[in-house]
């Protein structure tokens, strides 16, 4: 069960990252959050393990959830991990200084900023991922997913996750990107846990 897990949680990884790499290569902002949505859409058609869309599920805790967690965690860095290093090897530089220009912005927002982007991309992300498994029409379901990652994307929402490509590739392994990663992290549970407990209320209410 672990190792099953862990390699659903690489592929997600693979993915979001190869995903990742599509957005980086494409100039025009739109079409790139377009084009990076087929990433997740591969995820949940798949039923991949991705942290930003197993999160949300967080309450009412259950037993073992957090060593899924923390194995979706891992298993997510290692396949963005091996997306960006190979990248690395390809020559293609304008990508790599993408990534750092990114980094740079990013770094130099404050901690209470980043968490709040990264809480919006939570919210975003758990009405994606639940609404393609809660929403029967096979279009609408689609959309959803594709809408909720374009508008992290164009918005500079912080994905805890996609952003660690830009961390691969632009070689930040600094104190200050180990925090703001935890913010990253830290952030997309709180709006996805948010948005998943106003939701259990509201089935309750109407049960």
């Amino acid at each position: 069960m672990k190792e099953r897990i862990f390699l659903k949680a690489i592929m997600a990884g693979l993915y979001i990252g190869i995903a990742g790499l599509v957005y980086l290569s494409v100039s025009n902002k739109i079409v790139g959050s377009f084009l990076f949505s087929t990433g997740l859409l591969m995820v949940v058609a798949k039923g991949y393990f991705l942290y930003t869309g197993k999160i949300g599920y967080l309450l009412p805790y259950q037993k073992g959830f957090i060593r899924m967690i923390l194995l979706t965690i891992l298993g997510n860095f290692v396949g963005i991990a091996l997306v960006g290093v190979l990248f690395l090897f390809t020559g293609k530089t304008e990508v790599v200084q993408l990534s750092e220009q990114i980094m740079i912005a990013k770094l130099t927002f404050g901690p209470l900023q980043t968490l709040i982007l990264a809480i919006f991309c939570g919210m975003l992300m758990y009405t994606g991922v639940h609404g393609y498994k809660s929403i029967e029409n096979p279009i609408i379901k689609v959309l959803i997913v594709i809408l909720a990652v374009m508008i992290f994307i164009l918005a500079g929402f912080e994905h805890s996750i996609a952003n660690l490509l830009y961390v691969v590739l632009a070689r930040s392994f600094t104190f200050q990107t180990i925090l703001y990663v935890i913010l990253w992290i830290l952030g997309n549970l709180i709006g996805a846990v948010a948005l998943n407990l106003v939701e259990e209320k509201l089935n309750l209410t109407k049960a």
